[in-house]
């Protein structure tokens, strides 16, 4: 059984992340349900069931990026730019939007006690605004992955939709 926020997060995530790919403009190579051979060079991607896929993103993703130490919808929005970004360039962007909003932090990537006491007094609404914020302006610098942008600046405004729209 998983936390009721990975799960949420999970099935955002997943309608993102789709089947199987095996797109050569793709930097992650052959993947499926999010999941790369890049990433993980030992799976058999093309016989990657979801509720696989759906372990690796609780255990890779979902608790190395920390998210279960965040608060809603804060976790939804980290754990899917993980998935998206990777894990240190994620928490890079997060520790971004932190600064940003006046709280100043070393933007090392590391999501350890100083960064949480910083998320601990700003709304999770607020942050997960400016994080998206970040995560589109990298995404709009993106040059060489131009195919992919405006899905990927699509879903990040999905999340706005999904989880900070009431």
């Amino acid at each position: 059984m998983f936390p009721k926020d990975f799960e949420t997060a999970f099935n955002f995530t997943i309608r993102y992340e789709g089947g199987y790919v095996y797109d050569p403009n793709d930097p992650g190579g052959e993947t499926k349900y999010g999941i790369s051979k890049r990433a993980f060079p030992d799976l058999d991607i093309k016989n990657l069931t979801v509720e696989d896929a759906k372990e690796i993103y609780f255990n890779h993703y979902y608790l190395k990026g920390k998210c279960d130490k965040l608060p809603f919808p804060l976790n939804v929005v980290h754990f899917d730019t993980c998935v998206n970004c990777g894990i240190l360039r994620a928490s890079k962007m997060l520790q971004k939007a932190i600064n940003n909003l006046g709280y100043k932090i070393k933007i090392d990537g590391i999501i350890g006690p100083i960064t949480l006491s910083k998320i601990e007094l700003i709304s999770p609404n607020i942050l997960s605004l400016e994080y998206i914020k970040e995560r589109v302006k990298y995404y709009s610098h993106l040059n060489k992955l131009d195919k992919f942008k405006d899905g990927w600046i699509n879903r990040s405004f999905a999340l706005i939709r999904n989880f900070l729209i009431k």
